[in-house]
């Protein structure tokens, strides 16, 4: 065995763009012995262009329908996958992704967020381009909150703290849940 008693086969992150989701993800993935699958590269190999180009091409509701592809066809086994900011207008992504295994909402203040993607280069944010950051925040949090089995508050911590703090949720859920089943 690889230390770990937790029988984790896939764990799903979700949130905003800027929560933490792939360098959380790769930090998950080395504790776990899961590999790392970051959608929004799947996306980009698939489509031979960067996010934001697809969006300048083709349009936010184009990349969010090829996201949903991409979360249907790829294998979820043994993986821990980040996946993009949209993947929660897709009943069925979700589905299947809790089905498969955890899904962790990476549950991270607007103030942060905002910090965060001023900050870095341009992001294709698979939304309306008339909503700004806040407005996109407003309508996805309460679908985060929905369908997540875990959510981590990562307010003022660092993304290793925030990997830690996964990895303790679930093995509190894990501990419980043996004996309560699902809920």
């Amino acid at each position: 065995t690889n230390g770990s008693s937790t029988p984790l086969k896939t764990l799903s992150l979700i949130g905003m763009p800027g929560a933490g989701k792939s360098t959380v993800g790769v930090i998950l993935a080395k504790r776990t012995g899961l590999r790392f699958v970051d959608t929004d590269l799947d996306i980009q190999v698939r489509e031979q262009a960067t996010l934001q180009e697809i969006l300048e091409r083709d349009g936010y509701l184009y990349l969010r329908e090829v996201e949903r592809e991409v979360l249907l066809d790829i294998e979820l086994e043994g993986s821990v996958i980040s996946t993009g900011g949209s993947a929660v207008y897709s009943s069925p992504v979700m589905s299947r992704l809790r089905a498969a295994g955890p899904v962790v909402y990476l549950d991270t203040p607007l103030e942060v967020l905002q910090q965060r993607v001023a900050a870095g280069p341009p992001r294709g944010i698979a939304s309306d381009p008339g909503e700004d950051y806040a407005q996109v925040f407003m309508e996805r949090t309460p679908l985060y909150r929905q369908y997540a089995d875990i959510t981590v508050a990562t307010g003022g911590l660092e993304l290793e703290q925030v990997a830690a703090a996964v990895l303790s949720a679930l093995k509190q859920r894990y501990a419980e849940g043996a004996a309560s089943g699902p809920g």
